[in-house]
């Protein structure tokens, strides 16, 4: 009885470690590579006086105060940030998939919208 109780043992512990090599090389997979690429946030130039959501793309974007969140629509965050100004109003900070618009791109985003 012992040597096959210690058969299945080893059996086990095979079988649970490639099970657990397997959930975490599925896990690396499936997890973004910045937490921030899933979403765009916006900081507007003037806060809103009370929360407001509004669908901008075809997605939901949720703002309270100066700042607005949204899942990234799949659209150039160029077309997104002019979507957004024309929805809330002028922006003093854009941030979306590819990282933070910088002085130049954010300007020809408000002045497109």
């Amino acid at each position: 009885m012992t040597a096959i109780s210690q058969q299945f043992s080893r059996g086990l512990l095979a079988a649970g470690l490639a099970l657990a090599g397997t959930v975490l090389s599925f896990s690396a997979t499936t997890t973004p590579a910045h937490a921030g690429a899933s979403r765009n946030v916006v900081k507007l130039s003037t806060a809103l006086a009370a929360p407001k959501s509004k669908v901008v793309n075809g997605v939901i974007w949720n703002c309270a105060g100066d700042t607005c969140t949204a899942p990234i629509d799949g659209s150039r965050p160029e077309k997104t940030c002019a979507q957004v100004v024309k929805a809330f109003g002028t922006l003093s900070a854009f941030t979306g998939p590819k990282g933070e618009f910088g002085a130049e791109d954010l300007q020809r985003c408000n002045a497109a919208a």
